[in-house]
């Protein structure tokens, strides 16, 4: 599709436009909830300067209601088209920089993403979610501290992630939980738990999201990565992921701008045979392990 040329208005259209944008502004203005009224409000304008600003003809805007309602079609408690949407947007990464300030050493958030689910399993320290899933093992280990360097024991620490072959155990259609559970942290903050070592993978790219991107020349590749969503009381909640050195991907760009430096961590390379930290048999396997030191903020009313 070539770019539409810039159209020079008459001053009466601009009028015209102008005054429906502030009509429909005025719409708002009995609005009780002063917060609803400024959200609906500057969606307002931003929506109507946007289509002024390109001109957006009828048949481009029919286009834009059919990719939206696709969207909600493909969407089901098991996928979240809209969280790609807004996921490869930036839109996401954006909400999570305004609403986590960085604030001293704190560990940095990064995307949700549209696969965590409630009541994942409790494991043990040192136990395994893979659940069965298939991936090289991988030890992760760390700890859990405020700013100042204070253990924080009892922490909850949600993980999950893909196995090797790109898929969360949610789109898989025998029900099983694999790749995702929850643990605490010791008394000294320490927690550490058997994963696999992340591979990169596709976001979900067969619908209305993966068409969009197909026509703009993007990559639907996700960074190798593994989620953590790590919660403490007086602590801000962090949800972040973290990353593979070296994964091409990173390089190339991650499809949902993801990628913190300070989130990628080395995943060493174990021989099969090599002892495992907790003497764990892994026969012929090879296995890798990494380290994560996580750092809490305060809640907002604590800083």
């Amino acid at each position: 599709m070539s770019t539409r040329p810039a159209t020079a208005i008459s001053p009466e259209q601009a009028a015209v436009e102008q005054q429906l944008v502030d009509t429909v502004v005025a719409s708002f203005e009995g609005t009780q909830d002063p917060r609803l009224k400024q959200l609906m409000q500057a969606l307002t304008r931003h929506l109507h300067n946007f289509a002024r600003e390109v001109r957006l003809t009828e048949g481009e805007w029919n286009a834009g209601i059919d990719f939206l309602t696709d969207a909600g079609h493909i969407t089901d408690d098991k996928r979240q088209e809209f969280i790609l949407l807004s996921d490869v947007f930036g839109l996401s990464m954006q909400t999570i920089a305004i609403n986590n300030e960085t604030h001293k050493n704190a560990t940095e958030a990064t995307v949700f993403g549209p696969f965590f689910t409630q009541n994942a399993p409790e494991i043990p320290i040192g136990g395994d979610i893979a659940g069965g899933a298939n991936g090289q093992p991988c030890w992760v280990e760390g700890t859990v501290t405020d700013t100042n360097g204070n253990p924080l024991p009892g922490a909850r620490i949600e993980v999950w992630e893909a196995d090797e072959d790109g898929f969360y155990d949610v789109q898989y259609s025998n029900h099983r939980v694999a790749g995702r559970a929850h643990l605490f942290t010791d008394q000294d903050g320490k927690y550490a738990f058997w994963a696999l070592t992340p591979t990169p993978y596709p976001i979900p790219h067969d619908g209305p999201v993966g068409k969009m991107l197909e026509a703009v020349g993007r990559s639907p590749m996700r960074a190798s990565h593994l989620h953590f969503m790590v919660t403490a009381p007086d602590h801000r909640t962090l949800v972040t992921h973290i990353f593979v050195e070296g994964d091409p991907v990173i390089e190339a760009g991650d499809s949902v701008f993801g990628v913190k430096h300070s989130l990628i961590k080395r995943f060493i390379q174990q021989a099969p045979g090599n002892s495992t930290p907790d003497g764990r048999d892994l026969g012929a396997r090879s296995w890798a392990r990494t380290r994560f030191d996580i750092v809490l903020a305060p809640t907002p009313d604590l800083m």
